[in-house]
């Protein structure tokens, strides 16, 4: 992954737009990335994070994004464009943020907004998303890293890994699991604790059940002799075997008892059988005896009831026959009630009518309906007359409303357009002028905005002249003050180099070598001098060498931004007195307020003369049209009131005495109604009365020939369907049971029981109670013992089933088990007693150690290298040791026992190392650009060249390294550079390059 670009606005300490050309940076291979603390060198990282992942590293997570510096109206924005996979990208990052509402007063809050978009063979940007979601995903996946991944191999804390050198294995071990996720690792060893938990449970369950049906056998066995449940437990390796055998001897047993049992049952059930057979025969012998007495009393009971008999079969036979007088008797019933209602209704419509005409006959009603039916049609005509001369008033009406109306707004639209000329020379006068002033505002706004510019840029004329000879003064300062301590540090230096040998000598130990010549002998060891400077003395002067060196920069640097700034403010005010342009920018704001005041109503002015000029026209239109209706309305009456005329003079013929000719009409129609009605009842009335008396013919033909001497004998036999079967019911009964008696005394057994002496049903009973009593404890017993038979049986079932079960169980727990304890490190097998996750990041750390060590040596002269150790360090894991090999003894040693420079040659080579192995890991997407956060104080000037060889050798493979410094001699060394500078404004960003 390669960056290009990066755009930041009001973020962190960035007031305004601040752009940064990384493709210009990286042109040189190497850059340095510095300035004053504070000033904002993290928040570019900080923006290239938030750009990628929507958030910032580490501890800065959650913290605000926004500039405090910025305007209220300035929106906090990220852009960052960059090549991963062949892909050109550029995403835009907006957090939530506050801005000022565009109406009325207050903030409103706007929602955060990303978006992606790609670099396109057309040479054009072309949107992909402006999705939060699809966004990461799509960033993630070309990526391949976390945000954490991502910050900690792209951003190489130098400061972190020298920690992490001299670390114990726990803090290893957090750091280097959470860059390469071995959380999966950890999982599979939770994972596998888990199912050995399960399927313990699992196998203890199985075990719990094969024990609870063993104590169902023992229940069930109850007090077998000999059948004693063995003491057995959870877990213990003889419980299926003792389980299986107790199983076996309870079921043996019970069957033995089961026979036994069954055999004394069968014996008593024989002697119950027959008890059972000899009370069944008393039993039959007592029921024909019975039979056989209630049939004779039943006999002698229909002897005395024969004369019902008779009399009940004589009223069937009458009912029978006069079923054939049945239809003719319901048809003279019918006759006479349809008479009856038409006689009545026949007298109710006659009594509606005139006594003249109540007593005519139908033919004559008939006749009379006829004629008033004609006189009513003739009116039709004169009903439609009438309609319209209603419709005539009602027009009239509305036109001399409409009339009315129309003359009052005539004379409204003709008095206003009197007075239009006079109203439409106002309001141009008044739109004229409103939009000279609107004119004359918009060149006084461009005059004001330039009287700003320059009363501005003449007030930082007027500051900066001071604080130029302020900064100038400071410079001289500093400058004396650097070549001060220049001087005594090369004093320094040179008296340690002339005390040396003696230096040398002091650590002579007599028989050791001299490390100069090689000797055992030390005849004439130098001495120590009294003004003497030891290392530590030089080195802290040159440390305030470098300090003042930095400080005599800062001061030029600050020089150099004021004569830039105060000569950009001389160039755009020129000479001129701040008073003098205060004044004029004063008289040009009252001029302005003026004519923005009297432009203001330049919209209302216009709206409101074509509001006026639309009305003139509405207004003229309206007078016409009136004109034009009123001479068509006065037309229009004239032709109504001649049709009123010629209508009244019908209608007065066709009314008669009526009041109106619908009157008329309804008068005829009831009269109309009457008639008809009446005609038609006196008709139904002679019709049933001729119907009625066919009726009476029939029932006195039908009576005498069904036998009956009148119809009403005939009526007073009639029964229904329902009667007749009751009656024959009655004699059937009669018969059935005279027959079932005669059967019952003459059948030969119950005539022979009859002779027999009276069946003894107690002694019988008695018997098989006897035979009962002892058959049921013995069949109980049975019963008991099959029943404890088939329960053993099925219980022995369950429980070769559950062992069954239970093996596949207890295999699969104990080959779970050895693969949890073998991954938890509490394994015999785990000789280091190392967790999965453990050795997976050991070898993550022989990896890195690898090439790191590469590094290392040529940053070292080939002196040490980085070496992995499975050693445990103390009471924590084995497997993440790390050891430094120095060639010049042939020895492994700590890390912790390096020195500053030392410990950042191997830091810098382990964060190197580390940035290729995970991102190898992450799915081996290239990273073009790094950067390295400080550490670079600590080395010499030969171990510093070594540092800046081996960061340029990243150079060779088209990488570009970005180094976090704030040590002056790297500026000297590293000419292309991205100064951060910081001013109570907020922060400002500038590249410089070769030559600047």
């Amino acid at each position: 992954m390669r960056l290009h670009r990066l755009a930041v606005t009001a973020f962190g300490p960035f007031a305004g737009r601040e752009e940064i050309d990384f493709d210009a940076l990286a042109g040189a291979g190497i850059f340095l990335l510095h300035g004053p603390t504070g000033a904002g060198k993290t928040s570019v990282l900080d923006a290239v994070c938030y750009a990628l992942y929507n958030g910032v590293p580490g501890a800065r997570q959650g913290g605000p994004l926004r500039s405090d510096h910025a305007p209220a109206d300035t929106p906090t924005e990220v852009e960052l464009e960059f090549t991963v996979g062949g892909r050109r990208l550029r995403v835009t990052r907006r957090p939530a943020q506050q801005r000022p509402k565009k109406r009325g007063t207050g903030t409103t809050e706007d929602k955060a907004v990303s978006l992606l978009a790609e670099w396109g063979e057309s040479g054009e940007w072309k949107a992909l998303s402006r999705s939060h979601q699809e966004i990461g995903e799509e960033v993630g996946q070309l990526l391949g890293m976390t945000r954490e991944q991502f910050c900690q191999v792209v951003l190489l804390p130098q400061g972190d890994f020298a920690r992490f050198l001299r670390a114990d294995a726990e803090a290893r071990a957090r750091l280097l699991g959470r860059l390469f996720d071995t959380r999966r690792f950890a999982e599979v060893e939770e994972r596998l604790a888990r199912l050995r938990r399960e399927a313990g449970e699992a196998v203890a369950a199985g075990d719990e059940r094969l024990i609870s049906l063993a104590h169902r056998m023992a229940q069930a066995a109850g007090g077998l002799a000999d059948v004693a449940l063995p003491e057995v437990a959870a877990g213990e390796p003889g419980l299926t075997a003792a389980v299986l055998a107790y199983a076996a001897l309870a079921r043996s047993t019970a069957r033995e008892l089961r026979e036994a049992a069954a055999l004394a049952a069968r014996t008593a059930d024989r002697a119950h059988v027959h008890a059972e057979a000899q009370l069944a025969e008393v039993r039959e012998l007592a029921r024909l005896q019975q039979e056989y007495a209630a049939a004779r009393r039943r006999r002698e009971q229909a002897r005395a009831l024969r004369p019902e008999y008779e009399r009940v079969r004589a009223d069937l036979d009458r009912a029978r026959a006069a079923d054939a007088v049945v239809p003719a008797l319901e048809l003279r019933q019918a006759a006479d009630g349809e008479h009856r209602a038409a006689a009545y209704a026949d007298s109710r419509t006659r009594a509606q009518l005139p006594p003249t005409a109540g007593q005519e006959s139908a033919e004559r009603l008939a006749a009379r309906e006829r004629e008033v039916r004609e006189a009513l049609g003739s009116l039709t005509a004169a009903r439609g007359a009438e309609t319209r001369r209603s419709a005539l008033d009602g027009e009239l009406a509305a036109l001399q409303r409409e009339s009315d109306a129309a003359q009052g707004e005539l004379a409204e639209a003709a008095q206003w357009l009197e007075g239009w000329e006079a109203r439409r020379a106002v309001l141009q006068q008044r739109a004229d002028s409103a939009q000279a002033a609107a004119m004359r505002a918009e060149q006084l706004t461009a005059r004001l905005e330039g009287a700003e510019r320059t009363l501005r840029a003449a007030r930082r004329r007027d500051s900066l002249t001071g604080e130029e000879a302020a900064a100038h003064s400071a410079l001289l300062l500093a400058r004396e003050a650097a070549a001060a301590a220049r001087e005594r540090w090369l004093d320094r230096k040179e008296r340690r180099l002339l005390g040396v040998a003696a230096e040398l000598a002091a650590a002579l130990r007599p028989g050791a070598p001299c490390p100069v010549c090689g000797s055992a002998e030390h005849p004439a060891p130098a001495a120590l001098a009294g003004d003497h400077v030891d290392r530590d003395t030089e080195d802290r002067a040159l440390a305030d060498h470098r300090a003042a060196e930095a400080r005599r920069e800062e001061a030029g640097q600050r020089l150099r931004s004021v004569r830039e700034a105060l000569a950009a403010a001389v160039a755009e005010a020129a000479q001129a007195p701040a008073a003098e342009l205060e004044a004029e920018r004063a008289t040009l704001d009252e001029q302005l307020t003026a004519a923005r005041g009297e432009a203001a109503g330049a919209l209302a002015a216009r709206a409101a003369l074509e509001a006026a000029e639309a009305q003139y026209e509405r207004r003229l239109a309206q007078r016409q049209d009136g004109e034009r209706r009123a001479a068509a309305r006065t037309s229009r009456r004239e032709a109504l009131q001649a049709e009123r005329a010629t209508l009244d003079a019908q209608l007065a013929a066709a009314r008669g005495e009526a009041p109106t000719v619908a009157a008329r009409a309804t008068q005829l129609t009831y009269q109309c109604r009457l008639l008809e009605d009446a005609a038609a009842a006196a008709r139904e009335a002679e019709l049933t009365a001729l119907r009625l008396k066919e009726a009476d013919a029939r029932l006195a033909d039908a009576a005498f020939r069904a036998g009956f001497d009148t119809p009403a004998a005939a009526v007073e036999a009639v029964r229904d369907r329902a009667a007749q079967a009751r009656l024959q019911h009655r004699l059937d009964a009669w018969q059935r049971e005279e027959a079932a008696d005669e059967d019952t005394l003459a059948d030969h057994a119950t005539a022979r029981a009859a002779e027999q002496p009276p069946a003894d049903l107690a002694a019988g009973g008695a018997a098989l109670d006897a035979a009962t009593k002892r058959l049921r404890p013995r069949a109980a017993a049975a019963a008991q013992a099959r029943a404890r038979t088939s329960e053993l049986d099925r219980l022995s079932r369950e429980a070769a089933a559950e062992v069954r079960r239970i093996a596949p169980l207890r295999a699969r727990y104990e080959q779970i088990a050895r693969l949890a304890f073998l991954a938890a490190g509490t394994s015999a097998d785990n000789e280091r007693k190392m967790r999965l996750e453990s050795y997976v990041l050991a070898a993550r750390l022989e990896q890195v150690a690898a090439v790191a060590s590469v590094r290392l040596r040529r940053m070292s002269a080939g002196r040490f290298t980085l070496v992995h150790s499975d050693d445990r360090a103390g009471r924590g894991r084995w497997g993440l040791g790390l050891r430094v090999v120095d060639a010049w003894t042939g020895s492994e040693r700590e890390a912790s026992t390096l020195s500053g420079g030392e410990s950042f040659f191997a830091s810098l080579a382990l964060a190197l190392g580390l940035a290729d192995v995970v991102t190898q890991e992450a799915g081996g997407v290239r990273l073009d650009t790094l950067f390295i956060d400080e550490g670079f104080g600590s080395l010499d000037e030969e171990s510093l060249e070594e540092v800046l060889d081996v960061l340029d050798s990243l150079r060779e493979s088209d990488r570009a390294v970005g180094i976090v410094s704030h040590v002056p001699d790297l500026r000297r060394r590293i000419p292309t550079q991205l100064h951060v500078a910081k001013t109570p404004s907020g922060s400002t960003v500038r590249h410089r390059t070769a030559g600047e």
